[in-house]
């Protein structure tokens, strides 16, 4: 490893609490600790700005890169035109990846997602073009694949999907984050790769949050002393299933029936969102967003308004709610664990194949909520021993099998491999 020393990032985004750049901090956070420096590359990123290079086009929200996807996705035909856009992109994206290598003296690329889904399918064809021209070492770390998407079924960019979602190349280096899209990434598209989970830092303890903070959020949300704080610690998307977190307060027969959700719908439009408010007026149910109040950890300033982190969400929160119908692997369960809170979760399949076989205590629902589960979880509220061995088991086993030192073993494995190797 004595070749590589400066590690590029590359991302659509590394900015805020979602999935993909959480993993990216964990990641840098590991190779710190190993005397690499980490840099960065984005079309949106909230990283040292001497240590980060910006492309706004890199960002799958920019409006040119939208309007691709708009007119790729969904529809069988693709005109001319906005083929030409999608290469004029691409040119310009692999024009500045060269110029990031250059400007950091960077020695291994790790892209982050970007060659899995296609949420901007220049950056990924940028990706693919530079690695095939320079030989380039590049761990592609891949969290969500095309294929795991509906509204990825109809599209008229097959020929680029084919070509870089993700590409089959000698330099590259392949990451998959459960076991179910390792076996599709080889079965689909006859790649080799390694597993590795998400993980979280169960090495050190969680700072608790003051009971004068906890007193201040409750306040914030409207809760009495007393009262249960249910935490539904995700994104507003279809996926996660809130219906079900809904249902899960509804049946609690709370004095305030209050669902706290800690993110915003971003991505994904405000359609669901609409559909949850209407679901939970309906059953009596009041949501309660959080995200103007939660501020990611590295972000948290004086003079920020977003005055509280999402641990001290996990930390003043009762229980939690983790209803996904789909995840790719499941940060908001280590979260859970690592805050040492109790969690109601659905059995979604990667749960079922990864995370469950390891003897995690939690409550578990399949696809629906009974008065059954509901009541469980009121039973283990008030029985605060049994909480309490629950939630330390349920700590020593993320600390086994989903610790940084599980992401750091696998990880300088990965990079010795690719600094042994030509293209």
């Amino acid at each position: 490893m004595d070749n590589i020393k400066n590690i590029g990032f590359i991302s659509t985004r590394i900015e805020g609490t979602d999935g993909v750049s959480l993993e990216i901090e964990k990641w840098a956070q590991v190779l710190g600790k190993n005397n690499f420096n980490c840099f960065y590359f984005a079309g949106k990123c909230d990283r040292e700005p001497d240590k980060s290079m910006i492309v706004p086009e890199a960002f799958f929200d920019q409006p040119e890169i939208k309007e691709i996807q708009n007119k790729c996705i969904g529809s069988t035909h693709r005109s001319t035109e906005t083929s030409d856009k999608i290469h004029k992109i691409s040119d310009f994206l692999k024009s500045n990846i060269y110029k990031f290598i250059k400007k950091f003296d960077i020695h291994l690329l790790i892209v982050e997602n970007a060659l899995a889904i296609p949420m901007n399918i220049p950056l990924g064809l940028a990706i693919t073009e530079f690695t095939v021209e320079t030989c380039f070492p590049v761990i592609a770390h891949h969290h969500d694949f095309y294929w795991e998407r509906d509204r990825f079924i109809i599209n008229a960019a097959k020929d680029y999907l084919d070509r870089a979602f993700p590409p089959k190349l000698p330099s590259i280096k392949h990451v998959t984050i459960n076991s179910l899209a390792s076996e599709q990434l080889s079965l689909r598209k006859g790649i080799s790769n390694i597993v590795i989970p998400n993980v979280y830092d169960f090495s050190k303890e969680p700072d608790k949050t003051s009971s004068k903070t906890c007193s201040e959020i409750r306040k914030v949300a409207g809760l009495e002393k007393d009262d249960i704080m249910v935490l539904q610690p995700t994104r507003v998307v279809p996926r996660k299933w809130i219906e079900r977190a809904v249902e899960t307060v509804y049946l609690m027969n709370l004095k305030e029936p209050k669902l706290f959700i800690s993110h915003a719908a971003s991505d994904e439009g405000e359609n669901y969102f609409k559909r949850i408010k209407n679901y939970s007026d309906i059953l009596g149910v009041e949501i309660v967003t959080l995200d103007k109040y939660v501020g990611s950890e590295r972000n948290v300033k004086k003079n920020n308004n977003k005055k509280y982190t999402i641990g001290n969400m996990y930390d003043c929160a009762d229980i939690i709610t983790y209803p996904s119908g789909y995840e790719g692997f499941g940060n908001a369960f280590l979260e859970t664990i690592y805050h040492k809170k109790p969690i109601i979760v659905n059995r979604y399949s990667i749960f079922i194949a990864d995370i469950e076989p390891k003897g995690f205590d939690v409550i578990t629902f399949d696809g629906f909520i009974t008065e059954e589960t509901v009541q469980n979880a009121l039973d283990l509220l008030k029985d605060k021993e049994k909480l309490k061995h629950m939630v330390e088991k349920n700590y020593k086993l993320g600390m086994r099998f989903f610790s940084y030192e599980v992401l750091e073993f696998h990880l300088l494995g990965l990079i010795k491999s690719l600094s042994l190797r030509g293209c």
